[in-house]
Order: structure tokens, then C-alpha cells, then sequence
């Protein structure tokens, strides 16, 4: 990667498909390393699910109190596993946009080291900070449903109304046509929330700042994210997707050759369950990184909107760091300092000396 900041980040700011496109060739140019980065929270994640697989199948094959009542227990557990890594994941996160602010400052060399270096200089204020935007998403999640349901609720009223006095191929326009407004609705009331939240942990390891303040910092960047936060989240989600999809197939394959009920999932031995559970977390370890990448250039990009933050980038560049002098700026440094202060010596007294001799 080239070490000139103005061909990363250019004046002009950047759009959903020019960001989606960096990433990649981010990504490309840091496979490894990337997937190495990420692939710690998602194995986390993926050790849940394959707990999770494992109990729920017992759960409805058993017959005993006692084996019940421990697979219901390991069902809990895998549950909590699962937010772990899915918190770790969010923390995360906050440790590749410092390494990647730091390459685009510096050309700091992107490694896994570095990004967990980071995270571990803030790590507490990182979980805490990801517990505020897990019950974020939870609200935003609630608050999308609840509108989208509200308008599939009118859609069927009115198709219903029409039925009595229309014909039918109108309702099924009307329903069809209702189907689309309540994702669409869904999905922007979804991003509009979680959209003020997005930038707490990239707020608190670049520009050093606690986790109420970071959440403050995060609502006043993320003003007209809507649009490329969907687009980035869409992309990522559809990517995962896909490979998914080419696992499915190549598992799928190898089940009907070792002669396996593909329908009856409660038939499958151990070893193929835990295969088939782990093709979400496999395919999530190829292509986080992309997300990860995508939520960090977003990031950068809203500061370069609101605050001309490249130009303060080849400033850094150019001149070097600026003088610690405890200064309050409304504005994001450049890079924060992770290393700790020293607290100021102590004056020395001034002691007097008598002069014996008169």
C-alpha cells in the first residue's frame, strides 16, 4: 500500500461504492493478516454455535430429567459464548481502525499484533462500551420490528378491504406492494438507530476518549450515514452469504455420499452436525474483515466530511506529532497517544542558605 495519505484519502469524500470497493482492496492487499485479526472473536462465535447445535438436538431427542435439564444448561452457555464473541467482535473493531489510522498516519505496517496491542490498552472501556451497543442494536431492532409490523398490519387491512370490493389479483398487488414498503421501512428505521452508535469504539482508541464521551462523539459523526452504513452492512451480509451458500453445496455433497438423511437433522451423526454448524462462523471469518474494514474507512470518511481530517492526516505526516500541552479541542486528534503519561516531577524547594560567616 502506498504510504501517500492523499491517494487514501482524497478531499473529495467518499461514496457507498467507493468505500465498499477500498475495503476490498484493502482487504486483498491484507488477506492474511485480516483474517488472522478476526478470526479470534469468530471462533469464539463458532465454538457457541457448535454448543448450541449439539444441545438443541439432545434437547428433543432425550427422555431423561437429568440429560435435559444439562443439555437446556448447555444451550445457556452456548448462548452467552455466542455474545462473547459477538461483543469481542465489536471490540475488536476498535483495534483495526487504530491500526489502520496509524498506516494511513505512518504506514504503520497492519498486523494482528497491533490491533490487539490496542484493545488491550482499553480493553474494560471497550466491553463496556460494546455491552451499551449490544442493548443499542437489541432496542433498534425492537423499534424496526414493531414499525414494519405496524405497517404490514394496514398492508393486510387494506388488501383485505379491497378483496370485498375489488378483484383479487389488486389485493395481491396491494400485498406484495406492502411486503416491500414494511422491509424497506424495517431496514431504514434499523440503520437510523444503530447508525449513531457505530463509531464508539473507533472513537476510543483513535482519538482517546472515555465511553460516555465516545457514544456523545459517535452520535455527532454519524449524521447521513443512513445510506452507506445499509449499503456496507448489505454487501458484507450478502458476501457471507453467498459463501455460505458454496459451503452448503460442498458439505451437502459429502453428507449424501456418506449416505446421510439430509431432511431429518435429528439423524445426522455428531460429527456432521458440528460440521454443518460451524459453515456460518467459517464463512464469517473469510469476510468480517471486510466489515471491519468498511466500519473504519466509514469512520475516517466522516471525520474527512465534517472536519477535513485527511488534510490534518498529511499534516501529521508532514510535520510530526503535535505538542501534548492539554489542550480541549471540539475536534478528534489525529492518532491518540496509547502510551501513558507520567505525571509532572515535583518542584524542587528552594531552600535558603544562611551565610554563617556575617
Amino acid at each position: 500500500m502506498s504510504s501517500s495519505v492523499t491517494t487514501q484519502l482524497p478531499l473529495a469524500p467518499l461514496g457507498a461504492g467507493d468505500l465498499i470497493d477500498r475495503a476490498v482492496r484493502l482487504y486483498r492487499r491484507h488477506l492474511f493478516v485480516l483474517i488472522r485479526t478476526a478470526a479470534p472473536p469468530v471462533i469464539i462465535v463458532a465454538a457457541g454455535w457448535v454448543i448450541f447445535s449439539i444441545s438443541i438436538r439432545q434437547i428433543f431427542r432425550t427422555f431423561e430429567t437429568g440429560d435435559l435439564l444439562l443439555n437446556i444448561f448447555l444451550l445457556l452457555v452456548a448462548i452467552v459464548i455466542m455474545v462473547t464473541g459477538y461483543l469481542f467482535m465489536l471490540v475488536v473493531m476498535g483495534g483495526a481502525t487504530r491500526t489502520l489510522v496509524a498506516h494511513l498516519l505512518r504506514n504503520d505496517p497492519v498486523t494482528a499484533r497491533a490491533t490487539y496491542n490496542a484493545v488491550r490498552a482499553r480493553f474494560w472501556g471497550l466491553v463496556g462500551a460494546s455491552l451499551i451497543m449490544l442493548f443499542w442494536i437489541f432496542a433498534a431492532v425492537f423499534v424496526s420490528s414493531s414499525g414494519g409490523q405496524m405497517i404490514g398490519f394496514l398492508t393486510f387491512l387494506i388488501a383485505g378491504g379491497l378483496s370485498l370490493i375489488a378483484p383479487g389479483w389488486l389485493s395481491g398487488i396491494v400485498i406484495f406492494v406492502g411486503m416491500l414498503l414494511t422491509t424497506a421501512v424495517s431496514l431504514w428505521l434499523f440503520f437510523v438507530i444503530v447508525g449513531r452508535i457505530v463509531y464508539v469504539p473507533q472513537v476510543m482508541l483513535v482519538e482517546g476518549r472515555g465511553v460516555f464521551d465516545a457514544v456523545s462523539r459517535s452520535f455527532s459523526l454519524a449524521s447521513g450515514n443512513v445510506r452507506r452504513l445499509m449499503a456496507m452492512t448489505l454487501f458484507t451480509t450478502f458476501g457471507i452469504m453467498s459463501a455460505m451458500l458454496l459451503l452448503f453445496v460442498i458439505i451437502g455433497f459429502v453428507g449424501a455420499a456418506s449416505g446421510i438423511n439430509m431432511r431429518d437433522s435429528t439423524e445426522w451423526p455428531v460429527w456432521y452436525a458440528v460440521l454443518y454448524s460451524t459453515l456460518g462462523p467459517l464463512s464469517s471469518i473469510l469476510l468480517t474483515p471486510v466489515w471491519m474494514l468498511g466500519l473504519s474507512l466509514l469512520y475516517v470518511d466522516e471525520r474527512v466530511r465534517h472536519e477535513g481530517y485527511d488534510i490534518e492526516l498529511m499534516a501529521s505526516q508532514q510535520l510530526g506529532e503535535l505538542p501534548d500541552v492539554n489542550v480541549i479541542s471540539p475536534l478528534g486528534t489525529a492518532l491518540h497517544s496509547m502510551e501513558r503519561k507520567q505525571p509532572p516531577p515535583m518542584p524542587r524547594s528552594s531552600g535558603h542558605v544562611l551565610n554563617i560567616n556575617g
